[in-house]
């Protein structure tokens, strides 16, 4: 068995270095994985790279994260929501980068650090600020802008259930981008709700294999 079952948190994210890449799912908060997140706040590690569809909610989270100044840059799809307000002020004060990347792209751009596709050409965001300065290409009169894959050092995920191989299953839009940045990071490290015993997972069910993810955690019970 390759995949490392951690007694907590602390332990699944132990190791993560300073200037890290780190890729963290869900969507708000939908599929993020709290617990991960709080453990690497106490880990220490700063100065990381931070790609997810948003930049935080509330003031927990990736949120408090921004917070504690870890993280130089965000790559993300929507940096601003109503609850945003950690990294509004941040970015405001110039004390952190931004790329935005429309959602798809977003997706394929971890997607293709996962097949190992060097770059890809898409139309998504012709014509706009966010094609500056990229190779564009007309392709059956269509005009595609050059994309290269996002590949990170950690990913931090969140999935419903796990067994003690390793194998994952998630629960409804809890899903998102946890799938795509598994296959895209070095290092991937799953929380869930629970973990089984191999073969209590029906194998066609399976979202994430076990050949992807690296430690698994159970998320500690809250009241």
């Amino acid at each position: 068995m390759s995949t490392q079952l951690c007694a907590d948190a602390d332990e699944a994210v132990a190791g993560i270095e300073d200037g890290s890449t780190v890729l963290v799912g869900g969507f708000g908060m939908a599929g993020m994985p709290v617990d991960l997140i709080d453990a690497l706040i106490r880990q220490g590690a700063g100065d990381l790279t931070v790609v997810s569809n948003n930049a935080g909610n509330g003031d927990t989270g990736l949120a408090a994260l921004l917070a504690k100044g870890r993280v130089r840059k965000v790559i993300c799809s929507f940096p601003r929501q109503a609850d945003s307000w950690v990294f509004d002020e941040l970015y405001r004060a110039g004390r952190i980068e931004l790329e935005v990347v429309p959602q798809g792209n977003l997706a394929e751009r971890m997607r293709a650090a996962g097949a190992g596709i060097g770059a890809f050409f898409c139309p998504t965001g012709v014509g706009t600020l966010l094609a500056e300065g990229k190779e564009t290409r007309e392709i059956d009169g269509r005009t595609y802008v050059l994309e290269y894959p996002i590949k990170g050092d950690v990913a931090l995920i969140g999935a419903h259930r796990a067994d003690r191989m390793g194998n994952l299953v998630y629960r409804k839009t809890a899903r998102n981008f946890g799938p795509v940045m598994a296959t895209a990071a070095t290092t991937v490290i799953a929380q869930v709700r629970e973990i089984v015993e191999t073969g209590e997972i029906d194998p066609e069910t399976v979202i994430t294999p076990s050949i992807f993810v690296d430690r698994v955690v159970q998320e500690a019970r809250r009241a």
